[in-house]
C-alpha cells in the first residue's frame, strides 16, 4: 500500500488530478470561513466559544446542532457563504431519482439519448428552488435565532446576530445562499471531471472530516476536565473502538451475495444450425447494504422537519417546545421512531430501486439463467427473496449505527460532536466515499502498469461502471493548475493579513 501512494506521483495525469482536487477542497473550505453579509461575526465567535464549554455542550440542542454542523462543514453555525453546503443538490438528486422510478415519463426519458442531460437540468432547477426556500428560512432564523433552539440555542446572550434585519437582509441572504449553492455544485462537477472521485460526495466528506480534529480536542478536554486519571486510556480505547466500527462498516459496505449466472456458449454453426458448447459462469452481485445511507438520511430529515416547521409557524408556543424536546436527539422516542423509519425506508429503497422482474427478463433475453431456478417469474421471485433477506441484515446494521452514538454519549457522557463519528450518516458516507476514491486511484495505477493498493486480490468493484467510479478523460493543464494554486495562495495571504489586523 505504501508503494501505491508513492506511485501516485509518478503518473502525471493522476498527479494533476489530485492537485486540482486539493485546490477545489481549499476553495470549499474558504467559502465556509467567509461570514454571510449582514451577520455579526463577533457574536458568532463568542457563541462558538461558549458551545465548547461544559454549559454549551450539555444543552438539549447540542446533538442536533452537532449533526447539522458536521454536514455543513461548520458553515451553518459559522453562518458562512456555504451555510447550506451541497445538501440542496443532494435533496434534488434524491427526489429526481425517486421520480424517475415512479413517473413513467421520466423513466422513459432516462433511457433515451440525451435524456439523462435533461434530467440533470431538472435536478438543477429543483436545486435552485430548494436553495431559495431554505435560504429564506435561514434568513428568518438568523433574524430570530432563538426560534431554532436546536441550532442557535443561547446565542442571544452574546448580542444581536443580525444588527439590521428586514426584507433587504432577507433578499441578500437568499441571493448569497443560492449563489453559494450553485458555486458548490459547479465545483463538484469540476472535481468529478478534472479531479478524482465524485465531487459532490467529496465535498460532503471533506465537511465531515473538517469537524474531526475539533471533536477530538473537545473529547480530550471533556475527559481531562473531570480530573479522571484514566482519561488518556479512555480516549485511546475509544479511538480503537472507532477503528473497529470503521472496519465493520467497510466489511458490510463491501459485503455482497454473488448469484451464479450461467450463459450457454455458442461454439459455431454446424449442419443443424447453431451448436452450443460449454456454459460460461458469471456472477450477479447483490449488496448486503443495498440502500446505503439513504434510509438514515430520510429518517433524520423527517424527524427534524416537524420541529423546525412548527418553530417557524407557531413561534413562542409551549406545545412547540414540547414537540422539540420529544423529537430531539439523545431522547428515547427519537431513536425508537428513527429506528422504525430506517427499517421501513431500507425496504422501501430496495423495492424502488431493485427491479427483479427487469433483471429476470434481461437474463432470459440474453440466454442466462440461475442454476436450479427456472427462467422468468421463478427467477424474479428468487432474486426478490434473496434481496429481502440481505436487506434485513443491512437494515439491522444501519439501525445499530444510528443508535450507537446516542448510547456512547449517554453512557460515557461524551460530547455529541465526538460521538457522531461512531455511526450514523457521517460514518457511512466517509467509508463509501473513501472506498470509491481508492478504487478510482487504483484504476489509474493499474492502467499505467503500477501496483494498486493491494498487490494480491485487487480492490473489489474497481471496474464497476457507476457514476462515481467512471474515470473521465478531462484533466486540467499544468499552467492552469499553477495559476489556480497561486490564486489560492493569494487568498490565504489576504485572509491571514486581515486576521492579524483585526
Amino acid at each position: 500500500m505504501i508503494s501505491a501512494f508513492s506511485n501516485i506521483w509518478k503518473v502525471p495525469e493522476l498527479r494533476s488530478r489530485i492537485l486540482y482536487t486539493l485546490a477545489m477542497i481549499v476553495v470549499v473550505r474558504l467559502g465556509v470561513a467567509i461570514t454571510l453579509p449582514g451577520v455579526d461575526p463577533g457574536v458568532i465567535e463568542s457563541w462558538l466559544d461558549w458551545r465548547l464549554s461544559d454549559e454549551g455542550s450539555s444543552n438539549p440542542g447540542a446533538a442536533v446542532g452537532a449533526l447539522l454542523n458536521v454536514f455543513s462543514g461548520g458553515g451553518l453555525t459559522q453562518c458562512g457563504l456555504f451555510a447550506l453546503g451541497i445538501m440542496p443538490y443532494i435533496s434534488a438528486s434524491i427526489m429526481m431519482q425517486l421520480m424517475t422510478v415512479v413517473v413513467p415519463k421520466l423513466a422513459k426519458l432516462s433511457r433515451e439519448d440525451g435524456g439523462r442531460q435533461k434530467i440533470n437540468q431538472y435536478t438543477r432547477i429543483i436545486t435552485i428552488i430548494i436553495a431559495v426556500v431554505q435560504g429564506f428560512m435561514l434568513a428568518r432564523t438568523l433574524e430570530n435565532p432563538e426560534s431554532a433552539g436546536y441550532l442557535f440555542d443561547g446565542i442571544s446572550k452574546f448580542g444581536s446576530l443580525v444588527p439590521d434585519p428586514g426584507i433587504g437582509f432577507q433578499l441578500l441572504i437568499v441571493l448569497t445562499i443560492v449563489a453559494g449553492t450553485m458555486l458548490l455544485m459547479w465545483v463538484g462537477d469540476q472535481m468529478t471531471e478534472r479531479g478524482v472521485g465524485n465531487g459532490t460526495s467529496l465535498i460532503i466528506t471533506i465537511n465531515i472530516i473538517s469537524a474531526l480534529p475539533g471533536a477530538l480536542v473537545q473529547a480530550w478536554e471533556f475527559i481531562t476536565r473531570k480530573g479522571n486519571t484514566f482519561g488518556p486510556i479512555i480516549l485511546v480505547t475509544l479511538i480503537a473502538f472507532l477503528i473497529i466500527i470503521i472496519a465493520g462498516t467497510i466489511a458490510i459496505t463491501q459485503g455482497q451475495r454473488r448469484i451464479a449466472i450461467q450463459y450457454a456458449k455458442r461454439a459455431g454453426r454446424g449442419g443443424r444450425g447453431v451448436q452450443m458448447g460449454n456454459t460460461q459462469t458469471q456472477y450477479l452481485p447483490l449488496k448486503v447494504n443495498y440502500a446505503g445511507v439513504m434510509p438514515i438520511i430520510f429518517a433524520t430529515a423527517l424527524l427534524s422537519l416537524p420541529a423546525a416547521a412548527f418553530a417557524m409557524m407557531f413561534r413562542g408556543q409551549e406545545w412547540v417546545n414540547t414537540v422539540q424536546v420529544f423529537l430531539s436527539p439523545m431522547k428515547a422516542p427519537y431513536y425508537v421512531i428513527g429506528g422504525i423509519m430506517i427499517f421501513a425506508f431500507s425496504y422501501f429503497w430496495v423495492a424502488t430501486m431493485f427491479q427483479p422482474k427487469e433483471i429476470s427478463e434481461n437474463l432470459k433475453k440474453s440466454g442466462g439463467y440461475i442454476p436450479g431456478v427456472r427462467p422468468g417469474d421463478p427467477t424474479s421471485k428468487f432474486l426478490d427473496y434473496t434481496m429481502t433477506r440481505l436487506t434485513f441484515a443491512g437494515a439491522i446494521f444501519i439501525t445499530i449505527l444510528f443508535v450507537l452514538p446516542a448510547i456512547l454519549s449517554s453512557t460515557m457522557q461524551l460530547p455529541p460532536l465526538f460521538t457522531s463519528f461512531f455511526g450514523g450518516t457521517s460514518l457511512l458516507i466517509l467509508v463509501g466515499v473513501v472506498l470509491d476514491l481508492m478504487r478510482q486511484i487504483e484504476t489509474h495505477l493499474l492502467q499505467r502498469h503500477y501496483d494498486g493498493f493491494l498487490r494480491k486480490g485487487k480492490m473489489r468493484g474497481r471496474y464497476e461502471k457507476t457514476a462515481q467510479g467512471q474515470v473521465t478523460n478531462k484533466s486540467v493543464s499544468n499552467s492552469s493548475l499553477i495559476y489556480l494554486w497561486v490564486f489560492i495562495a493569494v487568498l490565504v495571504l489576504v485572509g491571514i493579513v486581515a486576521m492579524s489586523v483585526n
